[in-house]
Order: C-alpha cells, then structure tokens, then sequence
C-alpha cells in the first residue's frame, strides 16, 4: 500500500469512527446542559407556596383576571417561576394583551415544557416550568410578531426580578 492510499484509508477511517463520536459528545454535554428538576413532597411545596400560589402551581388553577400587581409591570427585570425562581421570560418579552393576565409573546429556551390540557373540552396548549412543573398558564396563538403567540401567565405564578443594569 502506498503513502497516498493509507493516508486515504485513515480519512475514510476518521470520518467514519471519529466525526459521529464527536457530535455523540457534543449532543451528550448539550443534554448534560438541561435544567435539573425540583421535586417536592405536597407538604414540602405548602411550606414553600402561598395557598394562592399552591393552588396555580400545583393544582393546575387559574387567578382571577386583573388582579395581579405584574400585570402592571414596566420595569427592566425577569419573570420566574415563583415556585423554583427559575427565569422564564424577560421584562422585553412582556406585551399588554388586554386579557388581564401578564401576557408574554416569547420565553427563555429550555425554561419551559407543554402538554394538552382537555379541562375546557376543546383542546389548549398548557405550559409548565420546566425546573420544579409548576403550571404557569396556556399558549394561544393570537400574540404580536414576530411569534404570533401570547404565553397567558397567572401572576401568582411569577416573581418579578428587577434588573439593575
């Protein structure tokens, strides 16, 4: 076998073996990278919640319209998961939709999971934190470019954390 050849056989070899352990590598710190969950005994999530916030968080309720400060919030900051305190959303995010809800029409990668949620017969779009499971609200499709989509948050769900920059 020549020089020409064997280098050819150990490329063919390389790209065969090593290119796809390579992006196994890269995929694997990628899900290494993913948010560890917080789960919590019913007593335990009691302790930590208000009875407002337990029963938003945990029991899958819904706060009465207009009556969080946060629909109200203008100022520079975060919104978290008022269970685990994990950032989902960012003070840019943030858009009045007249619903009486803090309404958001993006949120931060990774920070948050859905399921289809029946409870109204017809079917909607709920989401959850995707740290601690806590229940934030529905996704509806009727939010401002460039998503088009309108995350309907419980306040009660949220702390706001204001930014000093």
């Amino acid at each position: 076998m020549n020089r020409r050849k064997f280098l050819f056989a150990g490329v063919a070899l390389f790209s065969t073996y090593m290119i796809p352990l390579r992006t196994h590598a890269k995929a694997t710190l990628k899900e290494n990278m993913k948010i560890e969950k917080l789960e919590l005994s019913d007593q335990e999530w009691k302790k930590r919640l208000t009875p407002e916030q337990y029963f938003i968080l945990r029991e899958e309720g819904t706060e009465r319209p207009f009556s969080s400060p946060l629909n109200d919030e203008k100022r520079t900051g975060v919104f978290a998961c008022a269970g685990c305190s994990l950032p989902l959303f960012t003070s840019e995010m943030k858009y009045d939709s007249g619903t009486g809800w803090p309404s958001f029409y993006d949120f931060i990668p990774d920070r948050l999971e859905t399921k289809i949620d029946f409870k109204m017969i017809l079917p909607r779009t709920e989401y959850h934190c995707a740290r601690c499971s806590g229940h934030h609200g529905h996704l509806f499709k009727d939010g401002p470019e460039p998503t088009g989509k309108r995350y309907c948050n419980n306040g009660d769900a949220l702390i706001f954390i204001e930014s000093n920059i």
